[in-house]
C-alpha cells in the first residue's frame, strides 16, 4: 500500500508540475504588457540587425544602431521615463511575428509594412515612417524601373516580406528568388544570381550609400508605411506607444532622429 501511495503521489505531482508549466508558458504570451512594464520598466523591442540606416549591428561596439533603434529608445523614455530600459532582440522578416505571438518580444520596430494580411495577426501603431518599394541594380543596368522587369529578369527579395508579392503584381512575368535576409539578397545580386534586388526604398538607399557601384532604379512603385507591430489584446500598451509617438513628433525628437539617419531625404 505504501508503494502504491508513493506512486500515486508522484503521478499527481508530475501532472501538477506539467499543468503549472503549461500555464506559465501561456501567461508569458498573454500577459498584459502595460501592467508588466509599470512594475518592471523594460520594453523588449524586436529589431533588425542587418539593415543599414534602420537596424545594423556595430561590430566594434556590439550594439545595434539605426533609425528604428533610436525611435525605440525615444519611445521607451516617453513611456517609462528616464529609468526605463529598451532591450533589443534580433528579428528577421520571417521570425518577427512568431516571436511576438510567443511573447518573446513586446513590439516589433523593424521596417515592417502595415498590411491587411498582417493586421489579421497583430495590431499596428500609427505610421512612424513613410516608405515605398523600389529596385536596386548595378550601375549601367538596362533596368530603369519596375516596367523593365520581364521573363528574362530575376528579382531578389527577402522571405516573409511583402516585396515578392508586390513584384508578382507589378511584374508578373519576372522570376523571383527569395533569400533569408537582406545581406544574402545583396550578396546574390553582387554574384549575378539576380538582375535586381527589391525592398523598401529607404533600405536600398542605405545599401547604395555603402556600395557606390549600385543605384536605385526608377521611382517607388508602392506605398509601404512602416508601423510598430504589437500583439492582439494589448490595447493599453498600443495606446501608450501611439501617445509616445505623437509626443516625440510634437517635441522635435522624431525630426532630430530622422535628420541624423536621412540627412539628404525630405521628411
Amino acid at each position: 500500500m505504501k508503494l502504491k501511495h508513493k506512486v500515486w503521489l508522484l503521478s499527481v505531482l508530475s501532472l501538477s508540475l506539467l499543468f503549472l508549466g503549461s500555464c506559465g508558458t501561456k501567461s508569458i504570451a498573454n500577459q498584459d504588457i502595460f501592467e508588466r512594464i509599470e512594475e518592471t520598466p523594460e520594453i523588449f523591442w524586436g529589431v533588425k540587425n542587418d539593415t543599414r540606416l534602420f537596424g545594423l549591428m556595430n561590430i566594434e561596439t556590439r550594439e545595434v544602431e539605426g533609425f528604428d533603434i533610436d525611435i525605440a529608445k525615444a519611445l521607451t523614455k516617453e513611456i517609462l521615463g528616464e529609468d526605463g530600459k529598451a532591450t533589443f532582440v534580433e528579428v528577421t522578416s520571417k521570425t518577427r511575428i512568431p516571436l511576438i505571438k510567443n511573447g518573446n518580444i513586446d513590439a516589433i520596430i523593424a521596417t515592417m509594412t502595415i498590411s491587411e494580411e498582417r493586421l489579421k495577426q497583430v495590431d499596428f501603431s500609427n505610421v512612424y515612417f513613410d516608405a515605398g518599394q523600389s529596385l536596386l541594380v548595378k550601375k549601367g543596368s538596362p533596368i530603369k524601373g519596375v516596367e523593365d522587369l520581364d521573363a528574362n529578369t530575376t528579382v531578389l527579395a527577402v522571405k516573409g516580406s511583402t516585396s515578392a508579392l508586390n513584384i508578382r503584381e507589378h511584374a508578373p512575368e519576372a522570376k523571383i528568388l527569395e533569400l533569408e535576409n537582406y545581406a544574402e539578397a545583396f550578396t546574390a545580386l553582387q554574384s549575378g544570381q539576380g538582375d535586381a534586388m527589391t525592398t523598401d526604398s529607404a533600405i536600398l538607399l542605405g545599401m547604395a550609400e555603402e556600395n557606390p557601384d549600385y543605384t536605385l532604379a526608377g521611382d517607388i512603385f508602392t506605398d509601404e508605411p512602416y508601423g510598430i507591430a504589437i500583439n492582439k489584446g494589448q490595447e493599453a500598451f498600443l495606446e501608450a506607444v501611439n501617445q509616445a509617438l505623437a509626443t516625440i513628433k510634437e517635441n522635435g525628437t522624431y525630426q532630430e532622429i530622422f535628420d541624423k539617419w536621412f540627412p539628404n531625404v525630405n521628411n
